[in-house]
């Protein structure tokens, strides 16, 4: 399987970003598709997700701002996020999944991974 991420960058409080996720190699429709995210020092959390019925799962902190969504003709996941904030500074991992649990998860939660795309909110 490959995931392979882009549009991560530096942004201004109040900006937004939109992440894409192409993948390959695996039957992507099939598939719950997330972002989870880790701040440095701190732990990794499930940002978001998608089910392959198209339902979906936000955290708390991201609710209203971000919004997932997923094209299965093109395998590809994409996380918008509006309304950035300095605490959503960090690393961003577009994952499969079989589950979106709240809190602290382990890259043991997340089945095939990305790279990671650094997002930084700063003025």
């Amino acid at each position: 399987a490959q995931l392979v991420e882009s549009g991560g960058g530096l942004v201004q409080p109040g900006g937004s970003l939109r992440l894409s996720c192409v993948t390959s190699g695996f039957p992507f429709s099939t598939y719950a598709m997330g972002w989870a995210r880790q701040v440095p020092g701190k732990g990794l959390e499930w940002v978001s997700g998608i089910y392959s019925d198209f339902s979906t799962y936000y955290a708390d902190s991201v609710k209203g701002r971000f919004t997932i969504s997923r094209d299965n003709a093109k395998s590809t996941v994409y996380l918008q996020m509006n309304n950035l904030k300095p605490e959503d500074t960090a690393t961003y991992y577009c994952a499969t999944a079989v589950f979106f649990a709240r809190g602290t998860i382990s890259t043991s939660d997340l089945g095939f991974w990305a790279q990671g795309q650094q997002v930084t909110v700063s003025s």
